[in-house]
């Protein structure tokens, strides 16, 4: 072509959690069966929704709003219903106008890092998520900026890193935080978040919180919302109903904007990113119609409690089955719905392996493993040789060797004999 048509930050956009979907899917073809542990989707896993939340939804399907477009920002009611959540909890108050609704974070995430001035740059947490990740590299075109998660102080941030990062990189303009994180499932107590922001303020830039999990935090009091910290600082949390109701099918989400009205080149970035969304109308309606009803029912927070215990105990399970395998280091999950196993350094290498009985699976793998980073090398031999898919740590923008697994299965059985297999696999792995 006359013209290089490519993006400048096209080769950015990569996955891992997915991707190796597409290598599973191969040996599926060649008759492994596979124990998908790759994605959070807890409906894939067997969860359903309780009866009455269903209820709910249906009884909205017979409405004929349910079926038309709604306001860009999102559906007035909702916005004001979870409007009224946040300022329930002290702390910075928004109105309705704060929240922006949109077809799951997904699409949040693209349009917050997609219209941000591409020599601004947002840093984040390393192990990162790869959405976040991968949609900020892209924006600038550089490898996404990234600050230490530390696994000797519980995958909480290195405050020290993120502050001398800020300080001598003046092109970052914004921090990220997951929390609950995903994929180590650590839970930022408040007096991390408080001193988070204390930089943000100090080096006048803004903050984003992913709280899609701010509902999994296994002990109540063990952390705050992004609100009730933020003071006076620019800044946004991200919240949706994918991963509590959950509904992830339902790509509904939406950020609640913080201090917008205060700093003016905030609130026209903010605007940018509204008539982004107006130029798509607006976002899918039944999901918005749904979230007064359902999370203003006397039922849920016991669904929400419910849920919450179901996680811990599942944490309590992989955390027992992986604590006492040689050559590796796990740190129990507090939050959200993963956990990250960590391999000794110098424990693996380019030569270990796993036994495959299928002849044409052991040769397909053997080619996919050639130059892949060492602790994507086990990942690829996990799968050929049990159909576990978990997903290699550096596909989280880390350079720590390692996976994440999920909590999500609901078969008992089946969970137990997962955790077993991967313990069992490591140590043969290691031994080879």
């Amino acid at each position: 072509m006359r013209r290089n048509i490519v993006h400048v930050g096209s080769g950015q956009l990569t996955y891992e959690i997915r991707e190796i979907v597409e290598v599973a899917n191969e040996l599926a073809d060649l008759g492994v069966p596979i124990t998908w542990e790759n994605i959070g989707d807890p409906i894939a896993k067997g969860e359903t929704l309780p009866a009455w939340i269903k209820e709910i939804i249906a009884d909205l399907v017979t409405e004929d709003e349910s079926y038309g477009y709604v306001a860009t920002r999102g559906v007035a009611t909702t916005q004001q219903f979870l409007a009224d959540c946040v300022n329930k909890r002290g702390g910075t108050q928004i109105t309705r106008n704060d929240i922006v609704f949109f077809n799951g974070l997904g699409d949040a995430v693209a349009k917050i890092f997609g219209f941000l001035k591409r020599e601004a740059r947002v840093i984040g947490p390393s192990p990162a998520y790869s959405t976040h990740s991968s949609a900020e590299a892209a924006h600038s075109g550089y490898n996404h900026l990234t600050y230490e998660l530390d696994p000797e102080n519980g995958w909480l941030p290195d405050l020290e890193d993120i502050e001398n990062k800020v300080k001598y990189n003046d092109a970052i303009a914004g921090i990220l935080i997951i929390n609950p994180d995903n994929p180590t499932g650590a839970v930022y107590p408040r007096e991390v978040l408080e001193k988070i922001v204390d930089i943000a303020r100090r080096y006048r830039i803004f903050v984003i919180c992913d709280e899609i999990y701010s509902h999994i935090v296994y002990e109540d009091d063990a952390t705050v919302h992004l609100s009730e910290v933020i003071g006076e600082v620019p800044g946004m949390a991200l919240r949706g109903i994918s991963k509590e109701y959950p509904w992830p099918g339902g790509r509904c989400g939406w950020i609640e904007v913080f201090n917008q009205d205060s700093y003016p080149m905030f609130r026209q970035y903010i605007q940018s990113i509204v008539n982004a969304k107006m130029l798509e109308v607006c976002s899918t309606s039944l999901p918005q119609h749904s979230i007064p009803r359902v999370m203003g029912d006397d039922r849920y927070m016991g669904h929400l409690k419910e849920r919450r215990n179901m996680f811990s105990a599942r944490a309590d399970e992989a955390y027992d089955a992986l604590k006492n395998v040689k050559g590796i280091s796990v740190i129990k999950p507090k939050g959200a719905f993963y956990m990250s196993v960590l391999f000794d350094e110098g424990s693996l290498n380019d030569h270990q392996s796993l036994p495959i009985e299928n002849e044409t699976v052991r040769r397909t793998i053997e080619k996919k493993v050639q130059g892949v980073q060492v602790d994507k090398r086990f990942v690829y031999y996990l799968l050929a040789a049990t159909g576990i898919c978990v997903v290699p740590l550096t596909g989280f923008c880390c350079n720590r060797k390692g996976f994440r697994v999920t909590l999500l299965e609901t078969d008992n059985e089946k969970r137990a004999w997962t955790f077993k297999t991967i313990s069992q696999s490591i140590e043969a792995y290691l031994a080879s």
